[in-house]
């Protein structure tokens, strides 16, 4: 595996994943039952936008590098878990350091809440752990995704959040998304599933969302968000997630979120955002 998210970190894409995600679970912890969360995808947990990785890109310019100025207030309530986890972050203001999905998840759970966080590549696992190492709320998982779904699910507090955050760099990653999906709520229907997917080119995006909506399992929203047009070197033009049994009101907020994120951070006004099913709630 030679995929490291620090080159990439504060994109575009880290913007919608992770105003999504800190969204998600504050619905989570909104209730008074404690709940789990399994990132099966964790990276370091925070990353330095001023390191040596995220210097060479520059990517971050295009994506957290935009935030600044404030959005209308409806925008601002959503992001709000967001931004104050970014904010968490650079007490002295500026983007210095960059909040991962497991640093967001953490900012909005509770003592009694847990993290599972799983890295397949041993140096960011290591240096996972090392970050964490005084939270008893998250354990680390050095293994496959897919092991990593299929021992750690069903979550034992029965209310959770799955994250699926691939790189896509094998071949056959697509169809190991989907059979990851399928593990996953074989045991754990109940649950929230969360997939990130870049937008490549068109014909990638057809394939993997056909093999997604292919599983018939119902209840699955869809948010994109591209920034330019894609084509085969256009590189990520943008990305997309898919949220399985999102909560009930999610759907509105996103109409209102990816509007904004897509006239903000879109390259020369070529910014566009679609929020639709991929399959409709059953029943």
């Amino acid at each position: 595996m030679n995929y490291r998210h620090a080159y990439h970190a504060g994109n575009h894409a880290d913007v919608l994943k992770h105003a999504v995600l800190a969204r998600l679970v504050g619905y989570l912890a909104a209730k008074d039952k404690p709940f789990a969360v399994l990132d099966a995808h964790a990276g370091i947990g925070t990353y330095d936008l001023m390191g040596q990785e995220a210097t060479k890109t520059q990517e971050w310019r295009g994506g957290i590098g935009l935030m600044t100025e404030p959005f209308a207030a409806d925008v601002e309530r959503i992001l709000g878990a967001y931004r104050a986890a970014v904010a968490a972050l650079n007490a002295d203001g500026g983007w210095r350091f960059y909040p991962g999905s497991p640093e967001i998840m953490l900012r909005g759970m509770r003592a009694g809440d847990r993290l599972i966080v799983n890295e397949l590549h041993p140096h960011d696992a290591e240096t996972l752990a090392l970050n964490y190492a005084g939270d008893r709320r998250l354990k680390v998982n050095l293994s496959d995704a897919l092991q990593a779904v299929k021992a750690h699910l069903p979550l034992v507090e029965r209310r959770g959040l799955v994250l699926m955050d691939p790189p896509y760099e094998a071949v056959n990653e697509t169809q190991q998304v989907a059979l990851m999906l399928a593990e996953g709520y074989k045991r754990f229907a109940t649950g929230i599933f969360v997939i990130w997917y870049p937008v490549t080119t068109e014909a990638f995006v057809r394939n993997f969302l056909g093999a997604i909506a292919d599983l018939r399992l119902g209840n699955i929203l869809q948010a994109e968000l591209r920034v330019k047009t894609a084509h085969e070197a256009s590189g990520l033009s943008g990305s997309g997630l898919l949220v399985v049994n999102p909560p009930f009101t999610l759907e509105a907020e996103l109409q209102t979120l990816l509007p904004a994120l897509a006239q903000r951070l879109g390259v020369q006004g070529l910014g566009r955002a679609e929020v639709s099913w991929l399959t409709p709630p059953k029943g």
